[in-house]
C-alpha cells in the first residue's frame, strides 16, 4: 500500500485536533458546572488565583484548566501579565446562557454519550435499542439546555410566524400540544408569548414530565400549561389548533403512527409543526461539520431510542426533508412544506 506522506500528515493533524476537542469536552462541562466561564467573562483579565477565589475552587486545578482552555482557543492568555480573559465572541458561546450562540451545555451531551457507551456497544451487537428511560440523567438536562438556545431566539420570533395563520390563532386563544416536550422549554416559551392560549406538553419519560411541571409552577404558568406522561400515539385528542414536534419525531419508533394519531387529534384546520435537524436528502449532502455532529448524535442517541420502541423505523437525525415528507403523507397529511430553516434546523409545516 502506497502512503502519501502529505495526506498522512494532514490526516494526523486532523486527528490530533479531534483528540484535543474530545478531551476538552469534559473540561467544557466542568467549566460550565462550576461557573468558570461566567466568572472569567464577567471579571475581566484574571490569573488562576483570582479565578479560584471568585469561584470557590482550588488554584492549582484552575491553573491547569485555564491552560487547557487557552490551548484550545476557548479563552485568551496574555503572556506579559500572566492573565487570562475571554473575547466577546468566546463569552457569547460559553458564558452567556441567553446568547443565541450558547454552546456551554454541549459538555453534558458529550458526557452522556461516554457514560452510556457500554449500552450502545451492546446494542451494536444485538441490534436492539436503548430507550431514554435507560440513559444517564445528564442527557436530559443537557438536551433541554442545548435546544433552549435556538428555541429562545427563533421559535416565537421566526418559526411560528412562518406558519400559515398560526400566530393569529395563538394571539386569540388556541389549544396547543407539544409532543415529546422533554423538560418543557419549548412549551413554556410559547405559553409566555401567547397568554390567551392553552398548552399541553406530552412525553413518555416520567422524569422529564416531573421536571417540566416543576418549571411551569416556578414560572407561574400552571393554570394554562399542563404536562402529562403520554407517548406520541396515546396523547388525548382536544381538537388542537397546533401540534408541535421539537427535534423528536426522528427519535420515535413509529413516526408514521405518531403523525396518524396527531392527525386524529387536530382541529379540521389545524397545523402540525415539525422541527427537525437540518439535513439534505442524500448522504453526500451532509458530509460537513453540521452533519458530523448530527450523525454522531444519531448514532449514540436518536437511533438507539427509536429502535427501543415499537416499529423501530429509526429515521435518524439526518432523515432529510424528502423522507419526512413521505412520513407525513403516510400519516395522513396532504399539505407539506418547508416553512423556514436555520443552519441547524428544518421548520416543516404539515396540514390536513
Amino acid at each position: 500500500m502506497d502512503v502519501n506522506e502529505e495526506r498522512l500528515n494532514s490526516f494526523m493533524g486532523k486527528m490530533i485536533g479531534d483528540v484535543g476537542a474530545a478531551m476538552n469536552a469534559s473540561l467544557m462541562l466542568l467549566g460550565d458546572k462550576l461557573g468558570l466561564y461566567r466568572a472569567l467573562a464577567q471579571g475581566g483579565p484574571m490569573n488562576a488565583a483570582a479565578l479560584a477565589k471568585a469561584t470557590g475552587t482550588a488554584e492549582r486545578y484552575i491553573q491547569e484548566w485555564l491552560s487547557a482552555q487557552a490551548a484550545s482557543g476557548y479563552i485568551e492568555y496574555d503572556k506579559a501579565t500572566g492573565k487570562f480573559s475571554m473575547l466577546p465572541e468566546q463569552a457569547l458561546a460559553l458564558a452567556d446562557e441567553d446568547s443565541p450562540v450558547f454552546l456551554g451545555a454541549v459538555g453534558s451531551l458529550v458526557g452522556a454519550t461516554f457514560l452510556d457507551e457500554p449500552k450502545i456497544t451492546d446494542a451494536f451487537k444485538t441490534g436492539k435499542g436503548v430507550g431514554w428511560n435507560r440513559r444517564s440523567e445528564c442527557l436530559f438536562c443537557g438536551t433541554a439546555r442545548f435546544f433552549r438556545t435556538s428555541y429562545k431566539h427563533y421559535l416565537v420570533q421566526e418559526w411560528l410566524p412562518a406558519l400559515e395563520g398560526v400566530v393569529d390563532r395563538l394571539k386569540k386563544g388556541a389549544v396547543v400540544a407539544d409532543v415529546g416536550c422533554g423538560h418543557g422549554v419549548s412549551t413554556r416559551l410559547m405559553a409566555e408569548a401567547f397568554p390567551k392560549s392553552t398548552f399541553y406538553g406530552f412525553d413518555y419519560h416520567d422524569g422529564s414530565i416531573e421536571a417540566a411541571r416543576k418549571s411551569a409552577r416556578e414560572a407561574g404558568l400552571s393554570d394554562r400549561v399542563h404536562f402529562e406522561t403520554h407517548s406520541a400515539k396515546t396523547f388525548p385528542a382536544k381538537g388542537y389548533d397546533l401540534v408541535c414536534f421539537f427535534d423528536c419525531l426522528h427519535d420515535m419508533g413509529d413516526p408514521v403512527g405518531a403523525l396518524k394519531h396527531t392527525r386524529s387529534t387536530l382541529a379540521d384546520d389545524g397545523t402540525c409543526m415539525l422541527i427537525e435537524p437540518f439535513a439534505g436528502d442524500r448522504l453526500e449532502d451532509n458530509l460537513n461539520p453540521i452533519g458530523r455532529v448530527y450523525y454522531a448524535a444519531s448514532t449514540m442517541i436518536c437511533t438507539p431510542a427509536s429502535l427501543d420502541q415499537e416499529v423501530g423505523l429509526a429515521l435518524g437525525a439526518q432523515a432529510g426533508e424528502a423522507r419526512l415528507r413521505e412520513v407525513a403523507r403516510q400519516g395522513g397529511f396532504s399539505r407539506f412544506r418547508r416553512a423556514a430553516e436555520t443552519p441547524f434546523n428544518l421548520i416543516l409545516e404539515a396540514r390536513p
